[in-house]
């Protein structure tokens, strides 16, 4: 039984080797987290094409822009965002309404959020435009 411990933790054993060794020098981590950063490849195609794990080249990723001290870069991405077809009411517009006008914009903004957040949303013309194919339930 002894004699079984032994061998699992035996420095020459392969996954002791495999856990111990570097797959890349420095050089090469910060080459794999330049080409990520930069938007050559994506962190799974690295993934891929490397042998390593997707978390893995996001460390390499954070690594190179740590040692770079450059900005965090922000993922593309998968949602559109809805956009707005009336621009924002700037604060002239705002100071010269009534409180009656004020409050009916309050709504109406309040109406366009909730709807925003359940995945639709409706034009003046009644047209309902829907966001995503999720329950809304």
């Amino acid at each position: 039984m002894e004699n079984s411990k032994k061998s699992s933790l035996d420095k020459d054993s392969p996954e002791v080797n495999r856990r111990l060794t570097m797959k890349y020098t420095k050089e090469e981590r910060m080459d794999i987290g330049r080409r990520i950063y930069d938007g050559e490849i994506s962190r799974y195609e690295a993934a891929e094409q490397y042998g390593i794990n997707d978390q893995t080249a996001r460390s390499y990723m954070r690594m190179y822009r740590d040692t770079n001290k450059l900005p965090p870069k922000r993922g593309k991405s998968s949602i559109a965002t809805p956009s707005f077809q009336k621009t924002p009411v700037g604060m002239e517009e705002l100071e010269s309404m009534t409180k009656e006008q004020l409050i009916q914009e309050l709504v109406k903004a309040r109406i366009t959020e909730a709807r925003l957040k359940k995945g639709y949303e409706v034009k003046g013309d009644g047209t309902v435009i829907l966001y995503g194919n999720r329950n809304t339930k």
